[in-house]
């Protein structure tokens, strides 16, 4: 694959993963409000993408060994832990929260990554606009009210298992380090139909699976139009999220979905008139999406130097 082709898929994969991050926890937050199950509402997404990708993308499925499969399978308790944790986190705190909080994911994944048999190279100017991320988190969550606070511990361990979810991932699925031999399509089945036992085990637990029909029963067209749409938006994340990370590292595709999920703050702000911001929220949001944008050049820059310790060898071989 040539260079420019290389840059298209990768900008292709991540432009489709943040348009449905921004909608999967758009739609997420609207559903959960009218639909408070939230086990029933993770079950019935995984087993719309499984039940879809069975139907219509068998042929592009392919699993290379049983070993492969075994591998892969210590991924799913990440994935669904991380979409069970992020639904009771908008089920008790606001958007805008979980986004800001979020943006102390890349410091861990840098960290661990530092132990992966082909380390990311660091450097002060990365560190630093990830400093600058948080700094701007820090002011935007102390002007927040106190019951805006709530689930807050819901917000760091979706933090915790997310940064396990996508170290696990990108080893498994980098050519430079660990990868199994499935294809996209097979590994985005196996997160979603591995999935379906242990969160059906933990809706039965939880006694939903008795509150169903009632719950149902209560629901407007438009509450079923939202939980129908995080089910078709659940498809295309699990998808685009195997796409871009196969493309990308750990800590870029982090980054990339925090700045972007930032988005969210103006449409809970001003479209959904939920929460208002004062110029202290603002500041602090503004600090975290140039963190980002500051962030990306360190990796292109980082990127660019190793490309050129590469070659200049070879050429000076020749």
């Amino acid at each position: 694959m040539s260079k420019q082709a290389e840059q298209m898929q990768i900008l292709a994969a991540t432009s489709l993963y943040c348009f449905s991050s921004v909608g999967m926890l758009l739609f997420n937050k609207l559903a959960i409000q009218h639909f408070p199950l939230e086990c029933s509402l993770v079950w019935a997404q995984l087993f719309f993408s499984a039940a879809c990708l069975s139907l219509f993308a068998f042929p592009y499925i392919h699993v290379g060994s049983m070993k492969d499969l075994l591998r892969w399978c210590m991924v799913v308790p990440f994935y669904c832990g991380m979409l069970l944790t992020s639904i009771l986190a908008l089920k008790t705190a606001p958007m805008s929260l979980v986004i800001v909080l979020r943006n102390t994911s890349p410091l861990g994944t840098l960290l661990i990554e530092r132990f992966y048999p082909e380390p990311l190279r660091i450097s002060g100017f990365m560190l630093g606009s990830i400093c600058l991320m948080i700094a701007g988190g820090v002011m935007y969550v102390t002007q927040l009210p106190a019951e805006n606070w709530k689930g807050i511990g819901w917000v760091f361990l979706n933090s915790i298992i997310a940064v396990v979810d996508r170290l696990l991932q990108r080893l498994l699925l980098s050519k430079e380090q660990c990868p199994v031999d499935i294809s996209k399509t097979g590994i985005t089945l196996i997160n979603n139909m591995v999935g379906l036992l242990p969160v059906g085990i933990a809706a039965y637990a939880k006694g939903e699976i008795d509150k169903l029909p009632l719950v149902y029963g209560t629901l407007s067209h438009w509450d079923k139009f939202y939980i129908g749409m995080t089910c078709i938006i659940g498809l295309t994340i699990s998808y685009t999220s195997i796409w871009a990370q196969s493309l990308i590292s750990a800590t870029s595709f982090l980054v990339m979905i925090n700045a972007n999920k930032f988005v969210i703050i103006g449409i809970e702000a001003y479209g959904l008139h939920s929460k208002a911001l004062n110029w202290v929220q603002i500041l602090g949001a503004s600090l975290t999406v140039l963190g980002g944008i500051l962030y990306g050049k360190a990796r292109q820059w980082i990127e660019r130097e190793a490309e050129r310790q590469t070659l200049l060898p070879k050429a000076l071989g020749k």
